[in-house]
């Protein structure tokens, strides 16, 4: 005989109609981009209704915008993950480059995050979005390994550097060679080091 399965929750069932969004919107905007998905495409790929969409999500933009939390998110746990309590700061800084740029080799995530974002959401949004993510992983590490950093601004620093991360990603996911790209990084980073 076999055990009934206890019944999902309320709030279960609300938090995976919600993932389901999330995870239906996120394959569309990958493949289809944010401009030629719709809502009812996301709709008909999880079989919810529009309905259960605004209840969660206030249009196709806050949807978006939820998506690319939840990746962000992902990217700093990564580099979170690469960069351990006690490394010692010009090692995590290396290690959090790398893992950044290996974070952002989930397909789809470079699209997401550096193009369709800024696009849609405009320069301000994601970088405000960044801020609240990697950004301060990224300046708090310059802060403690670079001697004498009080000599250059640490916010226009990191923010070129960010740029020069972002610009790394996009070559390597556009087809340039993935060690090329790590290895010019790295000699900046140690020349920036040094």
């Amino acid at each position: 005989m076999q055990e009934a399965k206890p019944s999902r929750t309320n709030r279960e069932r609300t938090e995976a109609t919600r993932q389901a969004l999330l995870d239906a919107a996120r394959a569309l905007f990958v493949s289809k981009g944010y401009n030629d998905t719709s809502t009812p495409d996301i709709c008909a790929w999880t079989e919810t209704t529009r309905g259960a969409l605004y209840h969660h999500f206030a249009d196709k933009r806050d949807l978006f915008r939820h998506v690319l939390l939840r990746e962000a998110e992902a990217v700093t746990a990564d580099i979170l993950a690469a960069t351990p309590d006690g490394l010692a700061p010009r090692a995590a800084l290396i290690a959090g480059s790398q893992a950044y740029l290996d974070a952002m080799t989930v397909p789809g995530r470079t699209r997401l995050l550096l193009i369709d974002g800024p696009a849609v959401l405009g320069r301000a949004e994601m970088q405000g979005m960044d801020e609240a993510n990697a950004a301060d992983t990224l300046r708090e590490g310059l802060l403690a390994a670079i001697p004498g950093a009080g000599k250059v601004s640490m916010d226009a620093l990191s923010g070129l550097l960010s740029a020069a991360f972002d610009r790394a990603a996009l070559d390597i996911d556009g087809g340039a060679d993935a060690a090329e790209v790590h290895a010019a990084l790295l000699w900046l980073l140690g020349k920036m080091l040094d």
